[in-house]
């Protein structure tokens, strides 16, 4: 076949081209045509030009993978995901970002029904991840510690005490009291928390809320809830419909869209009978249905910050433990309003 009638890409069906093929044609060894691809010195200009375009025109593609594990290298990160986390999604588009931009790869673990945390971490270390971020991990230390034992970990959204393990997160205490500030100031006065069940954040959550109450002088009420809009809304059942509470924490926006729900459906207002907040900033808090005053952690930092810490530990040696701890910014939206005055 001459040149002009060889195809710029390997047809559909045929087999993957080779670094033999490259040689065959280009007439050169396998060994210099390893040289010309992977840009080392000693074959001529002229050479290595012929042998790329041979390369071009066979479609050939560099087997990346064999590369680095050559190298014992894999440039892969593994990352941990609930896929209904709608949070967890945007964090990781800023995530896949930086760390495209650093020239590694992602594996993302999702977390479900049928796959636990303790699963999905063992699957990313076997996957040869070299760096594993874990995505608001609700494992306790103790669980946690033998499992990433000797891999670089990053803890992102929370905080993890464990001597090789980096941490990057958002101040939840400082957003939790932003919120209660703003609704005190809005003159509510029987103010409830929706919390997020057992894990870590959800009970930093929940201490930085009965902090601010007592701040206030007021008294606390914390209804058992979780991560979902359906546990939001279930946590409303413990809430009698003659209840004065006027306003409502919720532990993130997930949760209080099914507060929200649970309340409408109740024939209550938000907010003119009832101020509901959330916790996130995502997607959700800012559609105009549901228009929800929320507290953003900054992702785009967080994802940023994460990958870069990964980094530190694998290219640059670094060894010691390091903490971020970012502001949380309370965002007012129309989910919140003064409390209405009742007989």
């Amino acid at each position: 076949m001459s040149e002009d009638a060889a195809p710029a890409h390997a047809p559909a069906g045929r087999r993957r081209p080779t670094i033999l093929d490259i040689a065959n044609e280009a007439g050169v060894s396998k060994g210099l045509v390893s040289m010309v691809l992977s840009g080392s010195a000693g074959p001529s200009a002229a050479t290595a030009e012929r042998v790329l375009a041979i390369a071009e025109r066979l479609g050939y593609r560099t087997n990346r993978t064999a590369a680095l594990l050559a190298r014992r290298r894999t440039r892969l990160l593994g990352v941990t995901i609930i896929p209904s986390n709608v949070y967890h999604g945007e964090l990781i588009e800023d995530i896949q970002a930086t760390a495209d931009a650093a020239g590694y790869e992602l594996v993302l673990g999702s977390i479900a029904g049928t796959r636990d945390e303790r699963r999905t971490i063992e699957m990313l270390i076997d996957f040869r991840c070299e760096a594993v971020l874990l995505v608001g991990p609700t494992m306790t230390t103790q669980k946690l510690a033998p499992l990433i034992a000797g891999t670089a970990t990053v803890c992102v959204g929370r905080t993890l005490d464990l001597p090789d393990v980096d941490v990057v997160r958002a101040d939840d205490s400082k957003g939790m009291s932003d919120v209660a500030d703003h609704l005190v100031a809005l003159g509510h006065r029987r103010i409830a928390h929706v919390d997020g069940g057992s894990g870590v954040i959800a009970d930093t959550r929940r201490r930085a809320y009965r902090a601010a109450m007592r701040r206030h002088r007021l008294e606390p009420l914390v209804l058992r809830g979780g991560l979902t809009e359906q546990l939001g809304a279930q946590a409303l059942d413990a809430l009698p419909e003659s209840s004065d509470i006027t306003a409502i924490m919720a532990f993130n926006d997930r949760t209080a869209v099914g507060v929200v729900d649970r309340l409408e459906r109740r024939g209550v207002s938000v907010p003119g009978d009832m101020s509901v907040t959330g916790f996130d900033d995502s997607i959700l808090a800012r559609h105009s249905r549901i228009d929800l005053t929320t507290v953003n952690q900054a992702p785009a930092e967080q994802a940023r910050r994460s990958v870069d810490a990964a980094i530190e530990r694998l290219d640059g040696g670094r060894t010691e433990r390091r903490e971020i701890v970012l502001p949380a910014s309370l965002i007012v939206r129309g989910s919140t309003g003064p409390p209405t005055p009742r007989p």
